[in-house]
């Protein structure tokens, strides 16, 4: 493993993450062009509400990359198909519960993150459209992991590109051709969600090195491994919760500062996003390449990737907040034309040169933990990371106010990095043991 094969994996995983920031983006882009800023502000409240639902179950994707990586490494044709399958069940049970309940999670988010009639318009509009793409969202979480953990990363990225690119062009044609406003960009996110599924599973059907079987349900429900994929689960499920904390926290408090600035913040969360989806594409590379050193015993494969890892994530760091810095002005242009929104964002803006040195080691090095299906480290750095956050948020934004909250989400961004890079010897002494490395 050399630089350049760390890189022929990174760099189309990132191509492929960076698809799904620049949809936000596209979306926030697309109404931020509209005359008022609660348009903004709707999409910015009922995306918040899915990334809140969709979030929690992020590990469907994580586990699934992890699992199939394994499988791959160990050359298990059984379990190959078996870490599709499990997770794949689940994923069409928490959907439908997810459309059953949609008026109960409708009433109670809107409660909780809206502060201005016509934002709770806007973002109600938006979450009646697209909670019926709850079950294939979630499904996709799965195919998409499978495929790299698998190394597909042609297909994986082809589907991330198609699904995306045609969210962006719908959106943009249902809300500046057809006047549709927020329920054309949620539409456009439904068909697009929808469209993925069939693609996704017609993609798996070709690319799969496995010929296919359906599993038994004994195999499907064996206790062990239902017992490790879970326990992987919930691991991943607690760190989820406690991201989602931090940002439910950030956009109820700036949206708690008025329309415009709950406007300006969502600008900036999706510059944010952008950033944190080139450290992903990494932390992807990073999480095939430990699974298949953990699944074939190649020690040295491991810690050449770690190592490798650690230099990608702060050369990118340098690149992104040189980018960011020198055409701050022109980014955030991009996305809306709100003279007041504009002002605001640049304002605040200059936190963002900042968060890339602040996240690169958390959101690469997080691949390592994954790939290696230990994460309750991450667990718990995330919690830690939490508490920081709550105790800044607290005290500064009373004296600072949005620079108090920008404050705070940096520190905790710091923290979450840095707690943890202290568990990386715990996990290099584990897993050198496990691949009989000692």
């Amino acid at each position: 493993m050399n630089h350049r094969a760390y890189l022929a994996l990174a760099i189309p995983l990132t191509i492929s993450t960076m698809t799904t920031p620049l949809l936000g983006a596209v979306d926030t882009a697309v109404v931020g062009q509209l005359p008022d800023s609660a348009y903004i502000g709707g999409v910015a409240v009922g995306t918040l509400i899915f990334n809140t639902l969709y979030w929690v179950f992020g590990f469907l994707r994580v586990s699934t990359s992890a699992f199939a990586a394994q499988a791959s490494g160990a050359s298990d044709p059984a379990q190959g198909i078996l870490s599709l399958a499990r997770p794949f069940l689940l994923a069409v049970v928490v959907g439908v519960c997810f459309i059953l309940l949609q008026w109960p999670i409708e009433y109670g988010a809107l409660i909780l993150f809206s502060s201005d009639s016509d934002v709770t318009k806007f973002a109600a509009e938006y979450f009646r459209i697209r909670i019926w793409g709850a079950p294939f969202t979630l499904m996709n979480y799965v195919i998409l992991g499978w495929l790299m953990g698998m190394a597909k990363i042609k297909e994986s990225l082809l589907l991330q590109v198609l699904m995306n690119v045609l969210n962006m062009i719908l959106a943009i044609l249902f809300v500046h051709v057809f006047t549709f406003a927020v329920k054309g960009v949620a539409a456009a996110a439904l068909i697009a969600e929808v469209t993925a599924f069939i693609l996704g599973l017609l993609i798996i059907m070709k690319a799969s090195p496995f010929k296919w079987r359906l599993p038994s349900f004994q195999e499907l429900v064996d206790t062990q491994s239902m017992k490790k994929m879970f326990n992987v689960n919930k691991d991943l499920f607690i760190r989820t919760i406690c991201l989602l904390v931090v940002i439910n926290m950030f956009t109820a408090k700036g949206a708690s500062f008025g329309t415009d600035l709950l406007a300006a913040n969502a600008v900036l969360f999706q510059i944010h996003y952008i950033m944190a989806y080139f450290f992903e594409g990494f932390a992807n590379a990073t999480s095939i390449l430990v699974g298949k050193a953990v699944g074939a015993s190649d020690k040295e494969l491991y810690k050449k990737t770690l190592t490798l890892s650690k230099q990608w994530s702060v050369i990118t760091a340098v690149v992104i907040a040189s980018v960011y810095g020198l055409f701050q002005e022109q980014i955030i242009s991009l996305f809306t034309n709100l003279p007041r929104v504009l002002e605001l964002s640049t304002t605040y803006g200059t936190w963002l040169i900042l968060y890339p040195f602040a996240a690169c080691f958390g959101l690469v090095i997080y691949g390592a933990f994954t790939g290696a299906t230990e994460i309750a480290p991450v667990r718990n750095s995330m919690f830690y990371a939490m508490i920081v956050y709550i105790l800044i948020q607290i005290t500064a934004t009373p004296i600072w106010h949005n620079h108090g909250l920008w404050l705070a989400f940096i520190v905790y961004t710091i923290g979450r990095s840095g707690f943890l890079v202290m568990y990386t010897p715990r996990l290099n002494k584990k897993m050198l043991y496990v691949m009989k490395g000692i």
